[in-house]
């Protein structure tokens, strides 16, 4: 057996063709959901810098809530893999509807946590009033979708791990649009209704999200691949035990992300202290970074879906050549993306920014951002990987060590011990982002080693 086969099996571009026609549509899905929120940020800011500034605040409140809370209902995608690589299909419908229980249960505890302290958190910020009060309306606006929003999770669990992630990406190309009438109809006004600004995108994001559920829904009814999953069929009163599972695996995927995106927040506090242009470039560069990241990203979701319907069914052969071709394609990204953005980052900061000074300052922190998307390029599909075997807990404390213990202290020395500026921030994400990819990698050969010892079927 050559090198190629023992690292890919003998169906290499069968494995290949059908990670990219998993991984592919997830990306353009991931892509579709980033020009929501773009149009919503630019859409804003046309219709006047307090109306912008208050949905930003409003974002920067709601990001790391739902990206944590989603992360918990993240758990449908390993569970629902397993039991379907098992041959288990009719187990399927039951987990769904735990985790639309889940849903609506992390739904009312938003709600409740809202009413109570949304007003004087944005209030404490010390804001413009205006500014304050589109804020909270805008989130508000969110709530009137923060049902549907949790509840398309776990529909969006289910329909990709059966195959239908084209489905997903052709629901959020239709709902693009919509929401972008929805926001020009609602920002400034149009058709008799009053201009609401950016309370408008936020009432435009909440009706997005019915949309998809009702999309989601006809799929599940209308697709033949979905009419053996009795979602609604079965006792009323959730399992203890399922629900169990459901926050044993998924809390520790939601607290990883959490440490994640808490760090580039904490980053863009520290990054204050330098003046207005400095942090105007340090956004633009991070724009650009995120949405470089939905490539990783989108690796890291399609091998926790191939990877855990081969650990399903105990063919830990195939688990191991799917992670390799998602380790593979992101190796060749690891270095062909990083090289682009660094020899194109003076022309990437001019799309941003117009002023020479900050124009530099953003280009020097792309030099930076294209080391650490490179640790992204291998850390993110290891996530996906180990999720896929049901491996969580060592995710989160690998990313409380790299970005918290080592990125963080190392970001602080570089400022106050060096004198290395703003880009001490970005140097430290190198750093933070190094460590979780070592870190992971060493964590994925342990649990490859361990299940070599399981017997395969």
């Amino acid at each position: 057996m050559n090198l190629t086969e023992r690292l890919f099996g003998t169906d290499v571009r069968a494995k290949y063709r059908r990670f990219f026609s998993v991984m592919v549509p997830i990306f353009i899905t991931q892509t579709a959901i980033i020009g929501m929120n773009f149009c919503d940020t630019v859409m804003s800011g046309h219709a006047g810098t307090a109306q912008l500034a208050g949905t930003s605040i409003g974002g920067n409140i709601w990001m790391p809530v739902f990206t944590t809370l989603n992360g918990i209902l993240t758990a449908a995608v390993p569970i629902t893999a397993q039991l379907l690589g098992a041959g288990r299909r009719g187990g399927i419908g039951r987990v769904i509807r735990h985790g639309l229980w889940l849903a609506l249960a992390l739904a009312a505890l938003c709600y409740a946590a809202g009413w109570l302290f949304l007003t004087p958190v944005v209030h404490h910020l010390g804001v413009e009033a205006e500014v304050a009060r589109v804020a909270v309306l805008y989130l508000a606006g969110i709530g009137i979708g923060l049902v549907p929003f949790f509840l398309n999770n776990v529909l969006r669990s289910l329909i990709d791990t059966l195959g239908g992630t084209h489905l997903t990406m052709m629901a959020f190309l239709t709902t693009l649009p919509v929401n972008v009438c929805l926001n020009y109809v609602l920002i400034y006004g149009k058709g008799g209704l009053p201009a609401l600004g950016g309370v408008g995108a936020g009432i435009a994001t909440g009706l997005t999200n019915w949309f998809v559920f009702v999309f989601f829904c006809l799929i599940l009814r209308k697709d033949g691949r979905y009419r053996d999953i009795r979602i609604l069929e079965g006792p009323l009163l959730p399992d203890p035990g399922l629900l169990a599972e459901f926050l044993r695996i998924g809390v520790p995927i939601g607290l990883s992300i959490f440490v994640e995106t808490s760090i580039f927040g904490a980053i863009a506090f520290l990054v204050a202290k330098f003046g207005t242009e400095t942090i105007a470039a340090s956004q633009a560069a991070m724009s650009f970074t995120s949405l470089v990241y939905m490539i990783p990203l989108s690796v890291s979701l399609s091998m926790t879906i191939l990877v855990g319907i081969e650990a399903g069914a105990r063919r830990w052969s195939g688990a191991e050549h799917y992670g390799n071709v998602g380790l593979s394609f992101n190796g060749t990204c690891a270095l062909l993306i990083p090289s682009l953005i660094y020899l194109g980052r003076d022309g990437i900061a001019a799309l941003y920014l117009d002023e020479p000074e900050a124009r530099a300052l953003c280009a020097t922190f792309m030099a930076y951002g294209s080391l650490f998307v490179m640790g992204d390029a291998v850390a993110a599909p290891i996530q996906g990987i180990l999720r896929g075997y049901k491996e969580v807990r060592f995710p989160f404390y690998s990313a409380v060590v790299a970005y918290w213990v080592i990125g963080a202290p190392v970001g602080l020395f570089l400022d106050y011990g060096l004198g290395h500026g703003a880009g001490s921030y970005w140097q430290s994400l190198d750093f933070g982002l190094a460590a979780s990819a070592v870190l992971l990698l060493g964590r994925l050969f342990a649990v490859r080693r361990r299940c070599r010892t399981v017997p395969s079927r």
